[in-house]
């Protein structure tokens, strides 16, 4: 699976979807998809492009998306808005920090049902806090509602791997690239990153076979993240 920040497809459309064939990937957690004017046809034409199809988010999703190949079989999907968070936005003047959200699914594969959830954390810190609380409430009510044991987490957390949210999610779940052995790879910025803000994060049941941060030539073109790639395995 692959989790991608592409910048609202604003940088190289035709890069995105070649980075996104490239890796092949059954599962893809895209943050920024199109939110605004015809933002259906925009997720329908990355996915296509990607060959790739839609499982569900977009604009309901808060610009999480996720896409799928069609060697997955769909269950379920959920989109759900997080708390809006009220104050001001030094970063954009606004009287509202931008809404957050998560596009969720659960997916058989191998037969065996996985639970997905795509999400992009902010860059207010104590909104993030209150949002990992959030998040986890929605991993509970996607288990229990259909028996999901397995599940993923991935996306732009907009952290620092030592800092609160990255070290709540490792709690739950394992830190992909950590197990993998890649810790060390950056995500952030596509050209000479100097941070990893984008992870993978599985639930103990899932086999990480492996997890590297994507470093194609259209990579500094298409946005500006790096994309993160795990080869994850699901018990027989």
């Amino acid at each position: 699976m692959l989790t991608y920040n592409v910048r609202a497809l604003r940088d190289d459309k035709a890069a995105v979807a070649g980075v996104i064939r490239a890796c092949a990937p059954d599962v893809v957690c895209v943050q920024e998809a199109p939110c605004l004017l015809r933002w259906r046809h925009e997720c329908a034409e990355l996915a296509r492009e990607s060959g790739l199809v839609v499982i569900t988010g977009g604009r309901p999703a808060s610009g999480n998306l996720l896409l799928g190949s069609w060697r997955t079989k769909v269950i379920a999907t959920r989109n759900a808005r997080l708390t809006r968070t009220r104050g001001l936005d030094l970063h954009r003047s606004q009287p509202l920090l931008e809404r957050r959200g998560l596009a969720m699914a659960v997916l058989k594969i191998s037969g065996v049902r996985v639970g997905f959830v795509g999400l992009h954390l902010g860059l207010d810190a104590g909104e993030r806090a209150r949002h990992v609380a959030e998040v986890f409430g929605h991993v509970q009510l996607l288990r229990t509602a259909y028996q999901t044991e397995h599940l993923v987490l991935a996306g732009d957390v907009n952290e620092l791997p030592h800092q609160y949210c990255w070290i709540r999610f490792c709690v739950r779940f394992v830190d992909c690239a950590a197990v993998a052995g890649r810790a060390d790879e950056l995500t952030f910025p596509a050209v000479m990153p100097d941070r990893r803000i984008d992870g993978i994060f599985a639930s103990q049941g899932l086999q990480v076979v492996d997890c590297r941060v994507v470093d194609l030539p259209e990579v500094a073109r298409a946005s500006d993240h790096r994309p993160v790639l795990a080869v994850l395995r699901v018990p027989a």
